[in-house]
């Protein structure tokens, strides 16, 4: 096996390999976040050189994306979670200041790919980027892959988690740790989501007859049904990381 990393639009891609490395892996609701809409095509037309991908004879078997932003290393100064880098990096560009930071937000493996250290080679590639360009820190908001059997323990509890060899119980931010990263904080809304209850039950599959709180297929927090307003919430809790 030959892996090598290149930028995602260096070259075209088939959309039918595309279109296999991009299947599952996300809840339908992760699509419908307005805050991430409202900011992903500037994102994508200024910062599109900062996306990769794994290549395997060619054939794109990983890929990730990160923002540059500005950080001053202290815990207090992280940006709210994964939104929050989204806005912070086109302020700081729109205000002509220098990004010190990589903030790696999102990383996939092609889900019959996965278990051969692809993840690991595809943050060590997004990191030797950063270096690239002179940015020393690396940090990523992570979505922790089994939070969501547990919706009901907090991110700052669920996160700190470890198994009897000290690592994290949490296989992705086990990956992480393993490769040198080390747990900065939680961010319990990375993501707020809003939709209607007729939309909330669309994404999920499931009925809401009442307002509470609702634990849903793939979510890490409850989602919030108030029938009063028509109105599901929803919560992303991440764990900030920060890499070597």
């Amino acid at each position: 096996m030959t892996i090598i990393a290149e930028p995602m639009h260096a070259r075209p891609r088939s959309p039918e390999h595309l279109a296999g490395l991009f299947a599952g892996g996300w809840p339908e609701f992760i699509f419908h976040d307005q805050q991430t809409k409202r900011h992903i095509g500037r994102i994508r037309d200024l910062f599109g050189d900062l996306e990769l991908v794994l290549l395997d004879d060619g054939v794109p078997v990983a890929a990730g994306w990160a923002v540059p932003l500005c950080w001053n290393g202290e815990t207090d100064d992280l940006p709210a979670g994964y939104n929050d880098s989204l806005a912070r990096a086109l302020a700081d560009h729109d205000a002509g200041r220098t990004p010190d930071t990589h903030a790696v937000l999102a990383a996939q493996v092609h889900p019959g790919r996965q278990g051969e250290g692809l993840a690991a080679r595809l943050l060590t590639a997004l990191c030797d980027d950063a270096a690239s360009r002179g940015r020393g820190r690396v940090i990523c908001p992570v979505r922790p892959t089994h939070k969501s059997r547990y919706p009901l323990t907090p991110i700052e509890r669920y996160q700190h988690w470890t198994r009897p060899d000290g690592l994290p119980f949490d296989p992705w931010l086990r990956t992480h740790v393993r490769m040198g990263a080390r747990i900065l904080a939680a961010a319990p809304r990375s993501q707020v989501i809003t939709g209607t209850v007729a939309q909330w039950q669309t994404w999920t599959g499931l009925t809401f007859p009442d307002s509470g709180d609702y634990v849903i297929p793939d979510g890490l927090s409850p989602l919030h049904i108030d029938h009063r307003t028509d109105t599901g919430t929803y919560a992303e809790p991440n764990t900030w990381l920060r890499h070597r």
